[in-house]
């Protein structure tokens, strides 16, 4: 997911995308612990989409909280 597609993405749509990606990530360390998975850099992939969808939100929030 790219940093512009993050931008155009609600605070709610945010934190509901958080959660899938989180649930997503779970899914793929538990396919990889069972027998490895197709393309293990993947879960990296996952990892950082959460990292920069979190980073927006703390962006917002303090945007919102020096106004």
């Amino acid at each position: 997911m790219k940093n512009s597609e993050i931008l155009e993405l609600s605070t709610e749509e945010l934190v509901a995308r958080i959660s899938e990606e989180r649930a997503n990530l779970t899914k793929l360390k538990f396919a990889h612990a069972v027998s490895a998975i197709e393309n293990p850099s993947r879960i990296t992939k996952v990892r950082k989409d959460i990292a920069r969808l979190t980073t927006e939100i703390t962006k917002r929030k303090s945007a919102s909280a020096s106004e």
